[in-house]
This record gives structure tokens, C-alpha cells and sequence, in this order.
């Protein structure tokens, strides 16, 4: 287990923790959350060793292997494989040991490094490493692709997945989906849900939090305060802490105003000096309980639109794509669509087919390549590019890109121009004092999302087109961000793998995907079920693909079945009465054959009931006062338990998969 006993963490002069103690147990989940600056991605740098507690004791099992993705940009021209592959330190460690022991001829130690690169997995290897690859939204094609040539947001998926692709006991992952889509968060999700070790998550994301973490451990003033529960759980119990200690405080407060007016009124007579004096020391050995000191809040507010033309936009016939070298790629076609003044549309798709295209050609940074665009009169567009904060000034302060804006754009109604007017409307999002003269190169990339909006919002736009604006925003300015689309009055298009946000904000979506934009007729639960679906559906059509050469007479119905099913078609037959026979023949073996897998999934199904039984009275033990070895006793107990629910859930699926394939084997019953 990880335990922390009153320590205390600086970074320079500033104490982020100070006498903070807390336990994590063997295979939990934990959420890290706090505000900005609070110290979680320093408290991230004490888990891995490049930073050591300043006070205190902080202890980690030596033996326990850890796993992290690297902050740094990945400069190779290694294939996206080779590299992912990397990062299986375990195998690499085996391979160079087999090649000293080549060199040297050493028969023995190569035999050993062979059994060892067998139990660590060197069989499939290259097949696990691509799993990650294409599950974090990559194509087939861009397998044996060079690093290098992806662009910084790709290059950091895969990152993430060398960091997946390591065997560890412990995995920390700070902000794993900035740069992911919806369809690779929800991989993603799955992915971590199955994973077995210890893992400390930092991330934004309400949603994704609540779907892989069962802890949440939270820094507030300087202390580390553990919760057992998800984020929402976290919120829940955090808010009924906060009302408790709020009215215990003003009791409090009552207590002392009325002990102080005692010792007031009598200190000076001498009847009641001892009660008075009493009173004093009572006061003094009182407890006090601190006020509650509520986080301050971010807000802000889109301007009523000017005006709201209606339609806003009209698309007719219309494709959109890329021209390369002279010659035209198109990606969406024959797009006919409106978008209507007040709507608010969620944009969903699966990675690459085409939502970040159709967002850039509405916000005219592309042109269709054929049809119309037909513009509602005096519409307004305010746009947030996934690359927005590549395109401000680095070199450049708030105050110089707020200038800057209104000399492109000239007056805008109900806004001034004035500089002190423009410091005052930046100190609204938060950028106050000398923040406006900071240079924007200097700043986290929460603040330049903050930059960014504020720009958008002092343009008063009636259509707001947003590409992923939450990659760099904390929860709090995400709350608030939502808060201001819901009572904007104007139209809001949105691509975003947050879904808290698609679910607060949009009320309507588009579905963006073989080469066409329909609406999606269902929720976000829908839409990930659907994204499941595709991915299954693609990765059946690539072992159709594959297996086609090397057996092109095998028709596709009979290549989905596994090899332990035999074949229930008949014969041919040569008569009606022997195709009867046959196909009477044909439904008592798939009858023998469904039964022993129908008992084994019903005898799994109570199995796993009783396990997870067993799995919630462990939870539920371990929020109860413990002693450390009663902690290590259970979380021991827990994860025994997890483990073997996880192999019984795998062979569940196993087990329906080949009954699903048994029950769609087609026979010949006709006459």
C-alpha cells in the first residue's frame, strides 16, 4: 500500500502540503482532485521519485513496478508499433539479456531468457501493443507509420499507450484525455476498468472520473482528506461535510459571543470574578472550528446576441474535404443540412470522420468543395479551435490580443474600446492586476483557454461553433462555461469528449460518419453503445480482410465461427426426405451442444452475483475505522475478489460469444 504519515511538500517557498497523512490500498481506483495549484501534479512527482517529502514519512512497496506517460513530445522515427512496444520495460529487459547471452554462446542462459520472454508475454507482444494503438483511435494503416510524422496531439496518444503497454503495479496518469475523442475515452474507460493494479488519476472530466475511479482523495488547504466514492460521491459528501461544519461553526460562534458577553459584564465584580475567570479559560481551551471558506467561483456571460437571423445557416448539397495537390479529398458528401436560430447541437462521430472539418468550413477557415453555403443576414461567428491556443501570440500579453481584436474587428455594439475597459472585462475571466501584462507564453493552458474565450465572448457572435473547448479547462471553469452556453440565446454547435458538457448544453445531435452527417436519434448512453458497435463491426470487417486471401471460397458467415464449433450444415442431399432428416439432425446437435453452454453462463451469472456481493462488503469495510492490518487484510481480500471476477466476467463473454455463434449457424430445413 501507499501511506503518507503527516508529511509535508514544498515548491520553493510555498507549502502545498503540510502534516498530511493518508492510505491507499492495493488495486484501488483513486481520483485526484483539487484546484489549480493545489498540488496534485506534486504530489504525482512524489509518487514517482523525482521529488522527496520535504517532511514526514512516505512509503511505497519497493518491489511495486510503476507506469506514467511522459510529458515530453516523442522525437523518433521508430514506427507507432515499435515505439508502443517500448514500452514493455519487462520485455525489453529480457530481449537485451537473450542477445548477450547469443553473443557470449551461452546455452543455458539463453534457454532461460527464452522461458522468461514466454512468461512475459513475447508471444503476443506486437498484437497487444497495436490493440492499444487502434483502441486510442488510430488507423490500420498507420501501424508501421514513423512517429514523427504524427502531429503533437497523436504523438501524446502515444504516449499514452507505451505507458498502458507497461506491466505495472501502480499506473498515474495525469490528464489522460486531453487529446482524446469520445470514441477513444470511451476505449479508454474500458481499458482502465480492466486494469488490476493501484491507479492515481488527475483529469477534469466529471464523467470519466465516475466511470474508472471508486476513490477520490482530495487536497484542500495544504491537507489530504480520502473519500470512498467516485467524483459525484466526492461532491455529495463533500457538500453535506461543508453544511455540517458551517452550522457547527455558527453554533460555535453563538457559544463564544455568549461567554465573551459574561466575562464582559462581570470581570470587574468581584462577586462573580471566579465565573468570569471560568468563562476565560473555557474560552481558551475551546476548539476552534475554522469558518468555511468556500472556493471562489468562476462565472461569466454571453452578451444578447445583436440580432438572430433565421435560418442561421443553410447547406445544400455541399462536400467537404481537403484539396491535395491539386486534387480534391473529399470526407463529407452531399451534405444537405440547416441550422436554425436558438438550437443547440451536439457534433458526434468517430475519430477522423470528418467533425473538426465540418465545424472549420461553417467558421469559413475552409472552403466546401462543391454546393452552397447560404449565410443567414448579420450572422456572427464565434469560433474555439482544438488548435485555438497554438494561434495566439506567445510572445504577446491579454491585454495586447484584446487591443489586437478590436483593431481587426473595429466596433462591436455594446462594447468599448477603451484599454481601461478592456483590463476591467479581462479581470471578469479572471486575468487581474498584472496578469493582463503576463506574457501568454508564460501561462498554463487553462489560462489561455480563458484567453481564448474571453475573446470569443467580447464579439457578441449569435452562432458559436466549439471544437473541443475543454481540453485545457478545470472543472470549475467547465461548470462555468456550461452555465454560460445554457442561458446564451443564440445558436451552439459543439464537439466535445466531455460529456457532462454534451449532456448539460446540447439537445439534439448530429452523427458525423461514412461519409455523411444525419441526426443521431438517442442519448450519449446510445451514442456509446453505438461507437461499441462500429468498433466491433471494423474490426470484423479487418479479419474478413485478412483472412480473404488465404481462403477466398470461405463466405464470411462461416469465418465468424469459432473453430471449437463444429459445422451444422448438411450435407448435400439427394433427396427431400434426407434433407429433413439432416436438417432434424442438424438442430438436436446444436441443441447438445447449447446446452453445457447455457449451464456454464447461468452458473457464471450467480457466481458473479455472490462475488459482487462479496466485492460491496469489502468496499463498504474498508470506509469503516481500521486497523493497519485489518486494511491490508481486506484490501488483500478485495483484490483477490476483483481479480477473480474479472477472469469469470471474460469467461462469461467467452462463453455468450460462442452461444451467439452457435444460435446464428444457419441449416437446411427446406423442402
Amino acid at each position: 500500500m501507499i501511506q503518507l504519515k503527516n508529511v509535508t511538500l514544498r515548491r520553493s517557498a510555498k507549502v502545498l502540503l503540510d502534516a498530511a497523512s493518508v492510505t491507499l490500498n492495493p488495486g484501488e481506483k483513486v481520483g485526484l482532485v483539487g484546484r489549480n495549484g493545489a498540488g496534485k501534479s506534486t504530489l504525482f512527482a512524489l509518487f514517482n521519485g523525482t521529488l522527496h517529502e520535504d517532511g514526514g514519512d512516505f512509503s511505497m512497496p519497493k518491489q511495486w513496478r510503476l507506469a506514467q506517460v511522459s510529458q515530453n513530445m516523442p522525437e523518433t522515427e521508430e514506427s507507432a508499433t515499435d515505439f508502443v512496444l517500448g514500452g514493455d520495460t519487462r520485455l525489453a529487459e529480457l530481449r537485451a539479456a537473450l542477445h548477450e547471452a547469443e553473443l557470449s554462446e551461452d546455452g543455458m542462459a539463453m534457454a532461460h531468457a527464452h522461458v522468461d520472454l514466454a512468461d512475459a508475454g513475447e508471444h503476443d507482444a506486437v498484437p497487444r501493443a497495436q490493440s492499444l494503438i487502434l483502441g486510442l483511435g488510430f488507423k490500420s494503416s498507420e501501424l508501421d507509420q514513423a512517429v514523427n510524422s504524427f502531429s503533437g496531439g497523436w504523438r501524446m496518444r502515444l504516449q499514452l499507450a507505451r505507458a498502458l503497454m507497461c506491466p505495472s503495479d501502480l499506473l498515474i496518469l495525469d490528464e489522460p484525455t486531453n487529446h482524446l475523442d469520445l470514441d477513444a475515452l470511451v476505449w479508454l474507460e474500458a481499458w482502465l476498468k480492466r486494469y488490476t493494479g493501484t491507479m492515481i488519476v488527475i483529469s477534469h472530466d466529471r464523467e470519466f472520473l465516475d466511470a474508472v475511479t471508486s476513490v477520490t482523495l482530495h487536497i484542500d488547504q495544504a491537507k489530504l482528506n480520502r473519500y470512498g466514492g467516485n467524483y459525484s460521491a466526492f461532491e455529495t459528501l463533500r457538500s453535506q461535510q461543508l453544511e455540517l461544519q458551517q452550522a457547527s461553526f455558527s453554533k460555535q460562534q453563538d457559544k463564544i459571543a455568549h461567554l465573551q458577553k459574561f466575562i464582559d459584564r462581570f470581570k470587574a465584580k468581584a462577586s462573580k470574578a471566579k465565573q468570569a475567570q471560568s468563562r476565560v479559560k473555557a474560552l481558551e481551551r475551546m476548539e476552534k472550528i475554522a469558518p468555511v471558506l468556500a472556493d471562489a467561483d468562476f462565472t461569466f456571460e454571453f452578451k444578447e446576441p445583436v440580432n438572430l437571423p433565421n435560418p442561421m445557416l443553410a447547406i445544400s448539397d455541399a462536400d467537404f474535404g481537403y484539396i491535395v495537390d491539386d486534387v480534391e479529398k473529399p470526407i463529407l458528401k452531399n451534405v444537405s443540412r440547416s441550422v436554425l436560430a436558438g438550437q443547440r447541437i451536439g457534433i458526434l462521430g468517430a475519430n477522423g470522420q470528418g467533425k473538426s472539418t465540418l465545424v472549420k468550413t461553417i467558421a469559413r477557415a475552409m472552403q466546401p468543395l462543391c454546393g452552397t453555403l447560404t449565410e443567414g443576414r448579420g450572422l456572427n461567428v464565434g469560433y474555439f479551435a482544438q488548435q485555438e491556443l497554438d494561434v495566439l501570440h506567445p510572445q504577446d500579453t491579454p491585454l495586447e490580443h484584446m487591443i489586437g481584436l478590436v483593431k481587426k474587428l473595429g466596433a462591436v455594439p455594446g462594447q468599448s474600446s477603451r484599454e481601461q475597459d478592456l483590463r476591467s472585462y479581462l479581470g471578469t475571466f479572471n486575468f487581474t492586476g498584472d496578469m493582463v501584462k503576463q506574457t501568454v507564453g508564460s501561462m498554463s493552458g487553462g489560462e489561455k483557454a480563458r484567453l481564448v474565450l474571453a475573446m470569443i465572448v467580447w464579439q457578441r457572435p449569435n452562432l458559436l461553433l466549439l471544437d473541443e473547448p475543454t481540453n485545457h479547462l478545470d472543472l470549475a471553469t467547465r461548470e462555468a462555461l456550461s452555465m454560460a452556453l445554457n442561458e446564451f440565446e443564440g445558436t451552439v454547435m459543439l464537439v466535445s469528449h466531455d460529456r457532462a458538457l454534451l449532456r448539460a448544453v446540447c439537445d439534439e445531435f448530429w452523427l458525423v460518419g461514412r461519409g455523411e452527417i444525419k441526426p443521431f436519434d438517442g442519448d450519449l448512453d446510445d451514442y456509446q453503445r453505438y461507437l461499441l458497435e462500429e468498433s466491433k463491426r471494423l474490426r470484423e470487417e479487418a479479419k474478413v480482410a485478412d483472412a480473404a486471401p488465404t481462403a477466398p471460397a470461405v463466405q464470411p458467415q462461416a469465418m465468424a465461427i469459432k473453430p471449437a464449433i463444429p459445422s451444422l450444415a448438411p450435407a448435400s442431399p439427394s433427396t427431400s426426405a434426407d434433407q429433413r432428416k439432416l436438417g432434424a439432425q442438424a438442430r438436436q446437435q446444436k441443441a447438445a451442444l447449447a446446452r453445457p453452454l447455457k449451464k456454464s453462463i447461468e452458473q457464471a451469472d450467480q457466481r458473479m452475483a455472490q462475488l459482487n456481493a462479496e466485492k460491496a462488503v469489502l468496499e463498504n469495510k474498508l470506509t469503516t475505522a481500521l486497523s493497519p492490518g485489518e486494511i491490508a487484510d481486506t484490501g488483500r481480500q478485495l483484490k483477490a475478489v476483483g481479480t477473480a471476477l474479472e477472469a469469470l466476467e471474460a469467461q462469461w463473454l467467452d462463453w455468450s460469444e460462442e452461444l451467439q455463434l452457435l444460435e446464428n449457424v444457419s441449416y437446411s430445413d427446406s423442402n
